[in-house]
């Protein structure tokens, strides 16, 4: 595949207004980190950076950052995306070696129907979407395959049960589950119990008892720029909770 280049510039000024001004031009800012070396500030082109997010490898893909003619090897290591339209309002880089291993996290790829859907019925519960995993920036996979076919109800699969990329080394740890297969819930019935979820009116009529649930949203903000720069590549995961209703 041939080489993605992204061309930046050095941004001399910083804070809140600057980056409007640079978001009208049609730029976004960012920084570039580097091991033992001090963050840059620079501004690049939101399309550019939305290509490689879109591509195979996604915010992975290993690319030249073009900095006023002299070229980075980087990866992607953060990005802000505003929440309503979509549209990248910044994002850093990471300045690689291509002869350093550095610790990532990749996508969990699912494959096969397993037994306990297809013949017992079950359901499966995919616990662990994305893996750390720590190689050479060439050798980063797009994604970890992981076959489930074999799995029946009540059965799950480990980190420890799957085989790692040739030349990466997976550091989640070996019990974490990644997908397991569950038996269906069935609905809960609620028995009517009239003496404990009436209320008798005067009339003789009774009233049931109105239980209300709700959810609770939680909202977060962005930061801003980081002052210092990290050791590694690190990636934000998120997981999601299921309520019990």
């Amino acid at each position: 595949m041939a080489d993605i280049v992204v061309s930046a510039q050095n941004r001399e000024e910083t804070g809140k207004n600057t980056n409007r001004r640079l978001r009208t031009k049609g730029l976004i800012p960012g920084v570039l980190y580097g091991k033992a070396k001090k963050p840059v500030p620079v501004a690049v082109s939101p399309k550019e950076i939305g290509s490689i997010l879109r591509s195979k490898t996604g915010e992975n893909t290993l690319f030249d950052l073009d900095l006023d003619g002299s070229r980075r090897k980087v990866i992607l290591k953060e990005f802000q995306v505003e929440p309503l339209k979509g549209s990248l309002l910044h994002a850093d880089f990471y300045e690689v070696a291509l002869d350093k291993a550095l610790q990532v996290n990749v996508h969990v790829e699912l494959t096969g129907t397993p037994v306990g859907v297809k013949v017992q019925g079950g359901i499966v519960d995919w616990v662990t979407r994305e893996l750390e995993v720590e190689c050479l920036p060439a050798d980063i996979p797009e994604r970890i395959v992981v076959d489930i076919s074999a799995l029946e109800i009540g059965k799950h699969l480990r980190v420890a049960d799957i085989k790692a990329p040739d030349k990466v080394t997976i550091l989640t740890a070996a019990d974490v589950v990644i997908a397991h297969v569950v038996a269906p819930r069935a609905e809960e019935e609620v028995a009517p119990a009239a003496e404990a979820a009436a209320v008798t009116t005067e009339e003789g009529a009774a009233e049931p008892e109105v239980i209300k649930k709700g959810k609770a949203v939680a909202e977060g903000e962005a930061g801003e720029e980081k002052a210092a720069a990290p050791e590694k590549p690190e990636k934000k995961e998120r997981a999601e909770k299921k309520e019990k209703k």
